[in-house]
């Protein structure tokens, strides 16, 4: 029986190494919200570090209802925010999520987002990979207006 349990556990390590992704993620920060305010944004970078295109597809933090993957677009003169399927990374590049363009948008918040402390956050991505993150929240100084 232990050989099996050895052969069994080795597998499932090498899948957890095969399903490791090749996305690192860098300079995450969420912004820090006044009080009762109902959203944020979180802003990060993802650097592909593979041969192959991978996409975030979703994402998750406890201190939200729910998270939704977001770009900004110019319509007439106003800015406006649509909900992505997909936030698409080519081999071998970087996407940076930024105030004014694509971004992690956060809805029905559970605590409000102090300056200085953190929150975790999960990543999925298209190949299978999930990441773990905890991320600092900061005071962020952006004047666009969102409108849905």
């Amino acid at each position: 029986m232990r050989p099996f349990l050895l052969v069994i556990s080795l597998l499932f390590s090498a899948y957890s190494v095969a399903a490791e992704s090749s996305i690192a993620v860098k300079e995450v920060y969420a912004r820090a919200t006044p009080p009762n305010a109902p959203t944020s944004a979180i802003f990060l970078s993802l650097h592909n570090r593979g041969d192959q295109d991978i996409s975030l597809v979703a994402a998750a933090t406890p201190a939200a209802g729910r998270v939704e993957l977001h770009t900004m677009l110019m319509d007439g003169d106003v800015m406006k925010m649509r909900q992505v399927k997909e936030i698409k990374v080519a081999a071998n590049t970087m996407v940076e999520l930024k105030p004014g363009g694509l971004h992690l948008m956060l809805f029905d918040l559970q605590i409000p987002f102090k300056e200085g402390e953190e929150l975790q956050l999960t990543l999925d991505f298209s190949d299978g990979s999930q990441q773990q993150l905890q991320v600092p929240i900061n005071k962020v100084m952006h004047k666009m207006k969102h409108h849905h």
